[in-house]
């Protein structure tokens, strides 16, 4: 069954713009997945992880996947690798990090995958790009929409700034 997928991405080292443009490229040239729409690009705060690291980039795609959402996760997992990713630590800086958000409505709790993504009602890094492209989703479990949730993060949590378009 088709449906409408959020991607999170994002990126703290080498060339962070770049490496989520070949990222996007891939998405869009995957069978069974077409790019509908992309936020901006945010600058981001790192949270967690180790000490010292670069700030991240990041961005969120709408996708419409023919891929349920496990074989999209693993599509997503392989499209990391393809682009060099190792995951050396939990939270540490990576070239790539793509997050399967969202998949419609649906409610997944597997050793696998949690759907929607389990914290991202709480980062800001993620809110606001999504935001800017799905807005008006509402979160199937908490009951809120994008907006909403964006505006009951803390105000003085990590900063999170939207990089000028040149």
């Amino acid at each position: 069954m088709t449906a409408i997928c959020a991607i999170g991405l994002g990126a703290n080292l080498g060339d962070p713009e770049a490496m989520m443009e070949r990222a996007i490229n891939l998405l869009r040239l995957h069978e069974g997945l077409s790019v509908s729409d992309l936020s901006s690009t945010w600058y981001t705060e790192p949270v967690g992880g180790p000490e010292g690291q670069g700030w991240y980039y990041n961005r969120v795609a709408l996708v419409v996947s023919e891929l349920e959402a496990i074989p999209l996760l693993r599509a997503l997992l392989a499209l990391e690798v393809a682009l060099g990713r190792v995951r050396a630590e939990r939270w540490g800086p990576r070239l790539i990090d793509l997050d399967l958000l969202f998949r419609a409505q649906e409610i997944i709790e597997a050793e696998e995958l949690t759907l929607p993504h389990p914290r991202m009602h709480e980062r800001g890094f993620v809110l606001q790009p999504l935001a800017e492209v799905a807005p008006d989703w509402v979160h199937p479990v908490k009951g809120l929409s994008v907006t909403e949730m964006l505006a009951r993060l803390p105000k003085d949590g990590p900063v999170v700034q939207k990089l000028p378009i040149i």
